[in-house]
Order: structure tokens, then sequence, then C-alpha cells
């Protein structure tokens, strides 16, 4: 089968000639792949930043729209022909999601929406999932004062969104070119966080800060009330401060969650700015996106 992946730990990104994925295990689903998402964590699955059990030669990628072609021995869930969506990590097949097949566990696979486009489906995953778990661990409800920095990438936006959705405050961190896309995504504020001194410039505190943009945490902690709670999910959480509590999100899959998050989606209630790309220009765009290029654009695979 034609993949986009590495052959060797360290590799370069090129089309490979993979294997054929096993047939499913009792708990597990065997999928042809219709379109898979692409996103800055891929660059970290075959370079140690991120096990995700890839055996390579194998393809990278972690989330993807697909149709079941196989099933484990008694599955009661899902049937061949299902469209569904998928956030998979470890990989039980030591192969990713930029394949035309792939070996995923169905704990962590929701059905595809019919209203919903498998493009935009496929961009959903890691970020949604992301997102929702990092409001979580915020304890974000219709009380919190939120800031959210880095606010116009696709994960961070979809946060915006759900923090709405669950009748939140929030203030967005970002620069001026997307403030108006993220007022109508929910935030009640932009604050331009490309600016010099923006920390010492607001006299807001927050109850809550969701950190999307590397390098930020130790400023955006002194907008924190004492006692407030900050996550991080580009892994650089500060050290705890005035009873703040700090974190690092790492998402995890979840079939129910990702379920929830694809009716959302379907329903209009969360939107992303979503661009296709077939698998000859994959690794230029892995590439870009790797590289914080993306424009806050979600690319998606086409397979």
């Amino acid at each position: 089968m034609i993949g986009l992946g590495v052959r060797a730990a360290n590799g370069a990104l090129e089309i490979l000639d993979l294997p054929n994925p096993r047939q499913p295990d009792a708990g597990e689903l065997l999928l042809e792949v219709v379109a898979a998402g692409i996103g800055p964590w891929d660059a970290l699955l075959h370079t140690g930043g991120w096990d995700v059990g890839l055996v390579p030669p194998a393809a990278l990628g972690v989330e993807a729209v697909g149709r079941v072609i196989a099933t484990g021995p008694d599955e009661t869930e899902f049937r061949t022909g299902d469209l569904v969506l998928v956030h998979e990590a470890p990989l039980p097949g030591g192969s990713g999601t930029w394949a035309e097949r792939v070996l995923v566990r169905s704990a962590h696979v929701a059905r595809l929406p019919e209203n919903l486009a498998p493009e935009i489906a496929a961009a959903l995953p890691v970020a949604g999932l992301t997102a929702r778990q990092a409001l979580d661990e915020l304890h974000v409800d219709a009380t919190t004062r939120l800031l959210v920095v880095g606010a116009s990438g696709p994960t961070a936006s979809l946060a915006v969104q759900l923090a709405r959705l669950r009748g939140a405050e929030i203030v967005a961190g970002a620069g001026p070119a997307r403030a108006d896309q993220l007022r109508a995504l929910g935030a009640s504020e932009v604050i331009d966080t490309h600016a010099d001194g923006w920390v010492q410039k607001s006299d807001r505190r927050f109850d809550a800060v969701l950190i999307a943009a590397t390098g930020t945490a130790e400023a955006a902690i002194g907008l924190l009330t004492d006692g407030g709670r900050l996550t991080s999910i580009t892994s650089d959480a500060p050290d705890p401060i005035r009873g703040i509590t700090t974190s690092n999100l790492y998402v995890q899959p979840d079939g129910r969650a990702l379920g929830e998050l694809a009716a959302l989606a379907a329903s209009g209630e969360l939107r992303l700015d979503v661009q296709t790309t077939p698998i000859k220009d994959g690794a230029a765009i892995a590439d870009q996106v790797a590289r914080g290029r993306s424009g806050g654009v979600k690319y998606v695979l086409e397979l």
C-alpha cells in the first residue's frame, strides 16, 4: 500500500510502498483511509518526541477519517462499511494514518455524521480532543475568565469555540490580523500577544490560562489571579507560584468525546479553516506545518 512516512527513525519524509496491516484483533478495526490530518506533532513521531509505537518503515499520522473494511472478533459497535473518524496513539499496527489503510482500536473511533464532510472531520480529532481536554484540565465553565494565548492556531481556535459553548468569558491572545476572526468565534476581546510587553500593558486578570504558543507561558502566568490555573499544550508550563496550578496537557484518544466533537462540527457549532493536499505534496506541507508556517490553516491529506 502507498503511504507517506519514513524508512527509519529520523529519516526523511517520503512516499513509500508499505506492507498491508495485519488483520484486526479483538477491539480493533482496519480502516481504508479517506483523509488524514496533518499537525506539528507528526514531526515528533519518528524523532523521539512522541513515542506512538511507530515501527519504520511506516506511515506517519495519528488522525483520520476512514471506512471500516475489517473488524476484530466479536465487534458489536462498528461494522464493515461504516465511515468513522479516529485519533490513535499508540499505533497498534506500528504504522500511522497517512496511508491507504491503518489499524486502530475501536474504543478510539467515532462514527462520521452524515452531514460532516470527511476532510473537515479528518481535521478534528487531535485538535478537538486537545482543546476539550485542556478546558477540562482548567475546569472551564460559565464562571471562568479564560485567556487563550496563541489563539489563532487550529487547536486554540477550537478551544475558544468550546469555551464559548461552556459560557466562559474568553479573551484571545493573537496577532491583530486575527482579531475579527477570533471575536466571531467567541472571544470578547483580543490582546496583541505579538507586541512587546503585552502582559504589562494588560490590566485584565484571569481564572485560567491556556497556552498554545511556545515561549509565552512564563509571561502569561502573571495575568492569573492567585490560585488560578494554567495549562500548556506546548510542553512549557512554568513552575507553580501564588497557589497557581500549572500543567502540560498531552492529548489522549477518546472515541466518545470525539463523537461529541464531530456532532458539534456537523451542527456548525465548531469551525476550522481546512485545506486539503494530495499525497504527492504531503511532505512539503508537513514540513511547512512542522515549522509553524500553516497560517492558522489545518491541512488534511487526501488519500
